[in-house]
């Protein structure tokens, strides 16, 4: 994690008169540029350091200068407290309890009791309520992978329950909305993929070290391509399933119908992701129209249904 790595960073040029940047590079696991980037972070930040080319160069804290414990705000501290607890209780390490600690020490008492409200004001659990127990402890290996620069094996079900056997490189972890995936470079597929967690099976580290090679970030964010994509649906849904509904689309693409209902414009795709959704609603939701999504969904019903009565 970003802050995580700048503390830290800030703490080793605080102990050490000057460190190289492949050392930094390699102490975090992380690429040359991204180190670089660090750097110009922390002297954003109002903590001159200095860099020397050449043999025996590396970067410095200005000799004299010592950390002000002002230099982060009372909104800054907060931030990272906020953030850093936040993946402690999904994620546990060492190293996040370190950084906890060392954040800490950056709090002068007398404003302890203001920082510490205002990292409470917003509680992150990234925990599930319920479901697949097992992913914290699949979390736990996936990071001592990356960590070793280990490969990881595992057999990896899709959307569609097909199962495949897997070995990859990992690079990343990734949390996208509630789901935890794994980013790296998969050898049967000689690409980069990203493999939801909660999918995989059998996770295993091999006593096989990798050579990383150059990594390319994963694409997240498909929200302009969805949007054009995107067709509106009518429905029609009762008021208990208003809430679930509102995860979906815009408040004002909601209108009232009568007492206990309301007509919604729900952007759509065809496919089974989306039928999957409105499916999910039962009896509170309704398809008006177009009269094609309708009729699939009176199909998908139709056949449920018939799945319980040839059993019964």
């Amino acid at each position: 994690m970003k802050v995580d790595r700048l503390v830290s960073i800030i703490m080793v040029l605080l102990d050490k008169d000057r460190v190289g940047a492949q050392e930094l590079a390699d102490m975090f696991e992380v690429s040359l540029r991204t180190i670089y980037r660090d750097i110009e972070a922390i002297g954003m930040a109002g903590i001159p350091v200095c860099s020397t080319s050449g043999v025996g160069g590396g970067f410095e804290i200005m000799p004299g200068y010592k950390v002000d414990r002002k230099v982060f705000s009372t909104t800054d501290l907060s931030a990272i407290l906020m953030g850093l607890s936040s993946l402690s209780g999904m994620i546990r390490g060492d190293e996040l309890v370190g950084a906890l600690a060392k954040v800490n020490s950056f709090i002068p008492p007398d404003r302890a009791k203001e920082i510490a409200l205002k990292a409470n004001q917003i509680h992150i659990d990234l925990s599930p309520w319920m479901g697949n127990k097992t992913i914290q402890s699949a979390l736990k290996m996936i990071r001592t992978a990356l960590q070793e620069s280990k490969l990881l094996s595992f057999v990896y079900a899709d959307r569609y329950g097909n199962t495949t056997t897997r070995t990859a490189e990992p690079y990343q972890l990734v949390l996208k909305g509630s789901r935890w995936y794994v980013h790296g470079y998969c050898y049967r597929r000689n690409d980069y993929r990203l493999f939801r967690i909660s999918r995989m099976s059998g996770l295993q580290i091999s006593e096989e070290r990798f050579i990383p090679r150059a990594y390319h970030e994963p694409q997240l964010d498909f929200s302009d391509t969805l949007e054009m994509m995107h067709k509106p649906i009518k429905i029609r849904i009762h008021a208990s399933a208003k809430e679930r509904v509102l995860d979906y689309c815009r408040s004002e693409h909601v209108s009232p119908d009568g007492d206990d209902h309301y007509l919604v414009d729900l952007p759509f795709i065809e496919n089974d992701y989306y039928y999957n959704i409105l499916l999910s609603f039962g009896d509170a939701c309704e398809c008006l129209e177009p009269m094609h999504i309708r009729m699939e969904m009176k199909r998908r019903v139709h056949a449920i249904a018939a799945l319980y009565e040839s059993s019964d």
